[in-house]
């Protein structure tokens, strides 16, 4: 399998995994362009892709669905909510509702060679999930845009090969910053966003001696440091109950402007 982060951020979220036959997009949140040229990097094009599993109906994460779905006719995999949210603001255009496929949280679907297991998150969209990617003994999971997390959560992302979670905005540079005061509320609430902090305890509670590579996503542009991310979620790990350190596993920060590298396991 390979994983490699196209974008991540706060501005836009696209996320390829696949095996040598099936290849899947988590998310196109970015120009179609940008998502082109991180396939392409990958030795793909777009019409290689079979599926793209869309996680909630926020612009950062469908902004380039419409135009991505019509030029690649790839199958489009949703909850009930995000399929309704998708179209109640009409800028997705003339999509063939005869590639949507509805999922439902704690089930298992097919895709290829790959079986996707659809977990619940908490965010302020109608019906939000995340995602796992497994194939032949060997997962994958990317966890983003959720507030808060449970014992669901846990299970679900535990004893992963590639890891990309959110690790979003620093508490006191939000506080600080100059988003309005109803917003940091939002950003702060159960239905918001993991912090650097929260992602860290989050990583710790997941981490298992399977784990080959981790990474930092969906930063904010205006309330983090790629550094601060990673320091802070540092000192969760090495002061948290879990069975690894940092220096266990090698850990990178997923960026909305450049193509990770790929991880392949």
């Amino acid at each position: 399998m390979r994983f490699c982060s196209i974008a991540s951020g706060s501005s836009g979220n696209c996320i390829y995994i696949g095996s040598e036959s099936t290849h899947i997009l988590i998310d196109t949140g970015i120009a179609g362009k940008k998502i082109e040229e991180g396939l392409n990097s990958l030795g793909l094009t777009s019409l290689d892709i079979d599926a793209v599993l869309v996680t909630h109906e926020h612009s950062d994460h469908i902004g380039g669905l419409g135009v991505f779905s019509r030029k690649s006719g790839a199958d489009i995999y949703a909850t009930e909510g995000t399929n309704k949210g998708m179209f109640l603001k009409g800028k997705l255009g003339d999509m063939s509702k005869s590639k949507i496929n509805i999922v439902e949280y704690g089930h298992d679907y097919n895709i290829g060679d790959l079986q996707i297991h659809v977990t619940k998150v908490s965010h302020d969209t109608l019906e939000p999930c995340a995602y796992t990617v497994s194939q032949n003994g060997k997962k994958a999971g990317v966890i983003t845009d959720l507030g808060t997390y449970d014992e669901e959560i846990i299970e679900a992302y535990r004893n992963l090969d590639v890891l990309l979670i959110e690790s979003n905005h620093d508490e006191r540079m939000l506080r600080a910053g100059r988003y309005p005061y109803q917003l940091q509320n939002r950003i702060l609430s159960d239905k918001g966003h993991l912090s650097n902090a929260a992602g860290g305890r989050l990583l710790d509670l997941v981490l298992s001696e399977r784990i080959k590579h981790v990474f930092l996503g969906h930063l904010s542009k205006d309330n983090n440091y790629p550094a601060l991310a990673r320091q802070t979620v540092v000192t969760e790990i090495d002061a948290g109950p879990g069975i690894l350190s940092s220096k266990d596993f090698p850990m990178d920060i997923a960026s909305r402007d450049e193509i990770s590298k790929c991880i392949e396991f």
